[in-house]
């Protein structure tokens, strides 16, 4: 503790230079603490299960182009020629799927004219839907084959029944269990009745940053419209075989249609987080230059301010102050700028997090960044510190208090 204001009194002589490294400081740890809760966030949302069975399923799409072109003929022939392949599991006509990036949604309520609607994901599929893709009913029962209808690109009117997921029937019925939730009317385009057929237990929408994303309702309607798509579920091992077989199956029929975008879900998992690898990336590279940067300004500092002392130095060297007396005095300077620094970095960080959840709707960030984040940079510090510490113990009183 007596060395605390001789310190002090080093650091009021280089006013300006303890307060640049102390702002440089909290810049780096408001930096590197938002972009790593970034980070863990994107991190987070790429680890969320679709609730398919995505190493075994691929899709396609199909656009006809010829007058003669009948989808209607087109995909009752298409979905019992594929799934009578070897190896297919299940195949059916589908509008979009997890991770796509495109879809349809609508609001559900509980009320007819309800201005406060459950927002919810559309899949217009089949009685093989659910099989097709991979998911689990938790109440109910699944589409009948007398259910599922023709819908047209401009129709209006909605089946009687639906399926949706857990999370989207919990909204919308929040004191009811899966059981209980069965047989219930939620209202779409305001007053048009449906019944809850059955509830699933997770499936996510095309959108993978939608707030909404676990809200789905499964439809039982085909759509004839000219551009769509087919989902196929195959056994483990068979799908890279069968994309190419089922594209061939198809390409061979000449019917007016051209065939594209043949992709497995896990390339269609990878294409939809690109931009969230992108990121991760650059932030990381963001915090380690930071890092490096600010480790390299204090060693800067440190260099310069032993040089400027070096008489001192060398006179408390003369007065009986050892090597370790040195070097504890440069890592206690440097203990009290970098905890300086951490004091506004903890406020600024903060206050950026504040605006990150209010212009981004990003999560507010957790407690434990914040002392992490203050360790790792008084470690940095400190190691910092060392070389310069350590040359400035080395100086000798005869040199020191030498005149030039």
């Amino acid at each position: 503790m007596n060395q605390i204001g001789p310190i002090f009194r080093a650091l009021l002589r280089n006013k300006v230079g303890a307060l640049l490294l102390a702002l440089q400081i909290a810049l780096t740890m408001t930096i590197i603490v938002n972009a790593i809760h970034m980070i863990e966030n994107r991190s987070s949302m790429m680890a969320r299960e679709s609730g398919m069975d995505e190493a075994n399923q691929f899709h396609l799409m199909y656009v006809g182009y010829k007058d003669s072109f009948n989808e209607r003929v087109a995909v009752e022939t298409d979905l019992l020629e594929i799934r009578k392949l070897n190896g297919v599991v299940d195949a059916t006509q589908i509008n979009s799927t997890p991770l796509s990036g495109g879809g349809w949604s609508m609001g559900l309520t509980t009320t007819p004219n309800s201005q406060d609607g459950t927002p919810v994901s559309l899949y217009f599929v089949d009685d093989h839907g659910l099989n097709t893709l991979g998911v689990e009913l938790v109440a109910g029962e699944n589409f009948s084959q007398t259910e599922v209808t023709y819908r047209l690109s401009n129709d209006k009117q909605w089946p009687q029944n639906i399926l949706l997921t857990e999370a989207a029937a919990k909204n919308l019925f929040p004191d009811l269990t899966p059981a209980e939730m069965i047989g219930q009317t939620v209202f779409i385009r305001d007053d048009e009745p449906m019944t809850i057929k059955g509830i699933i237990d997770h499936l996510q929408a095309p959108w993978v940053q939608w707030s909404n994303v676990n809200n789905v309702m499964l439809v039982p309607q085909r759509g004839l419209w000219n551009a769509n798509r087919y989902l196929v579920r195959t056994a483990p091992g068979e799908r890279d075989r069968l994309m190419r077989e089922v594209e061939e199956l198809l390409l061979a029929k000449r019917d007016g249609r051209l065939i594209r975008n043949v992709t497995a879900m896990d390339e269609q998992r990878d294409d939809a987080y690109q931009d969230f690898f992108a990121l991760q990336t650059v932030l990381w590279v963001i915090v380690t230059v930071l890092t490096l940067v600010t480790a390299l300004g204090i060693v800067g500092m440190v260099s310069f301010t032993v040089n400027q002392r070096r008489k001192q130095i060398g006179t408390r060297r003369a007065l009986g102050a050892t090597k370790g007396d040195i070097m504890r005095q440069f890592m206690l300077e440097n203990l009290l700028i970098t905890g300086s620094g951490l004091i506004i970095g903890v406020a600024s960080s903060i206050a950026l997090n504040i605006w990150l959840v209010d212009t981004f709707s990003l999560p507010r960030i957790g407690w434990h960044y914040l002392p992490i984040a203050m360790v790792v940079l008084v470690i940095v510090g400190q190691l910092a510190v060392l070389g310069p510490a350590r040359k400035a113990a080395n100086l000798s009183p005869a040199l020191a208090t030498r005149t030039t």
